[in-house]
């Protein structure tokens, strides 16, 4: 349990030093691809607008489970979850390029307190996330309809034990994924503060590396009030010039990921399934070139390596519970998948499905959907924390790795 904690914290860590250093490595080659390009040479804390956010979020808690429903030292449902969250973002200026291509991007890092009404049985979790938004359509010069998704890491769960908290069927361990996403009205008031309100949805779950893993799933409000610390008077009104945009030099990239995690598994003894007394070992490759077609959006093809320790794992009738491995052979695949990515400054959100062509047991039959955040570290390289799933149900593994990028000519106006 210590070292699965610790690679959570390694990999939100990572993220979080993204925002507290200011890397120019892409500044040096943008004369290259965008003609007339000039780089905002100014520190990190005047290049950006500051804010500081306060949010309250009530949510409703799906009863996917007899736990939630009611099967609990309670003896009643758990029908709502309240949340609390500080947060702060950096923002492109108004009227720049990052500013007009990605409708202005805010991104930043998220503190949150859950309370789902019992500290006893699923304690009340923090949250620490990494999170982005950007505007979908402006409604007037001051009102926009935004989304805004979080990712990160939340603490302080009681799990599952079969002697002190044996009723709670959802969460396994004590720290679990904190996956967030939603809409939202943002609303000017001023120079200085921001109105937010809208629909939100939460996903809790520790991805398959303990069991159980039902998870948690909410769906509900969020009101909240922004401080911008030095936005200028001019981002209130809509703008009589708007600076021009540099065509997009289409292009195929080479994408290379790198990945490895652990998972437990269901393993079939008679007529049900038992969770497996171990964790196995996931480690795996992606090879992507990427036809990136604008600013926003990259397509293509990948080629998907995987061993799986947890592969084809059997039992013996009348030997217990005891699991036993197959041989090397079935516990590889090779597949291929399409893949589609949204690219934003510093975070990209990509989506797969795709099939092993060549595999050694009926676990690696079927088809596999891939959820992927690629988060830049310099302009060729970037952290991947990833998930698999089989024919859209079934949790397979996750996939925590690092990532190159080859033939990179995607402009950058974000660093």
């Amino acid at each position: 349990m210590k070292s699965n904690i610790k690679m959570w914290k390694l990999m939100v860590l990572a993220g979080v030093m993204l925002f507290l250093s200011d890397v120019a490595y892409a500044k040096s080659r943008m004369q290259d691809y965008v003609p007339g390009y000039n780089p905002d040479t100014a520190s990190f804390a005047k290049r950006f607008i500051h804010r500081l956010g306060v949010e309250y979020r009530p949510g409703y808690i799906f009863p996917t489970s007899s736990f939630l429903a009611g099967d609990n030292s309670q003896w009643k449902p758990f029908e709502w979850g309240y949340s609390a969250h500080l947060k702060y973002s950096f923002q492109f200026k108004p009227n720049t390029c990052a500013d007009r291509i990605y409708g202005g991007a805010y991104q930043g890092i998220g503190l949150g307190y859950y309370d789902f009404g019992s500290k006893e049985e699923l304690g009340n979790p923090l949250a620490i996330y990494l999170y982005q938004g950007a505007r979908i359509a402006r409604i007037t010069s001051r009102l926009s309809l935004n989304y805004e998704w979080n990712f990160g890491l939340s603490l302080g769960w009681k799990p599952y034990d079969e002697f002190e908290n044996r009723h709670n069927s959802v969460i396994g361990s004590k720290a679990n994924a904190y996956i967030n996403a939603g809409l939202q009205l943002n609303w000017m008031v001023s120079r200085g503060i921001d109105l937010i309100a809208g629909v939100t949805g939460t996903h809790f779950s520790n991805g398959n590396t303990k069991f159980p893993n039902a998870g948690l799933n909410t769906v509900g409000l969020k009101v909240g009030v922004v401080y911008n610390f030095n936005r200028p008077e001019e981002a209130l009104i809509k703008p009589t010039y708007q600076a021009p945009v540099p065509k997009f030099p289409r292009h195929v990239s080479y994408d290379l990921t790198l990945f490895g995690s652990w998972r437990r598994k269901g393993v079939w003894v008679g007529s049900g399934q038992i969770a497996s007394p171990d964790a196995y070992t996931v480690l795996g490759f992606n090879f992507a070139p990427m036809y990136n077609i604008g600013y926003k959006f990259r397509t293509g093809v990948s080629l998907d390596g995987v061993y799986d320790a947890s592969s084809n794992v059997y039992t013996i009738p009348g030997n217990g519970n005891e699991c036993y491995k197959p041989a090397f052979h079935k516990q590889l695949a090779l597949g291929i998948s399409g893949r589609a990515e949204y690219v934003m400054p510093y975070f990209t959100v990509g989506v797969g499905i795709g099939a092993n062509v060549l595999h050694g047991g009926s676990d690696h039959k079927g088809i596999y959907q891939v959820l992927t955040l690629k988060v830049e570290v310099t302009r060729s390289s970037y952290l991947h924390i990833g998930y698999n799933l089989k024919n859209f149900s079934d949790p397979n593994y996750l996939m925590l790795g690092i990532g190159f990028r080859f033939n990179n000519k995607y402009p950058t106006f974000h660093r």
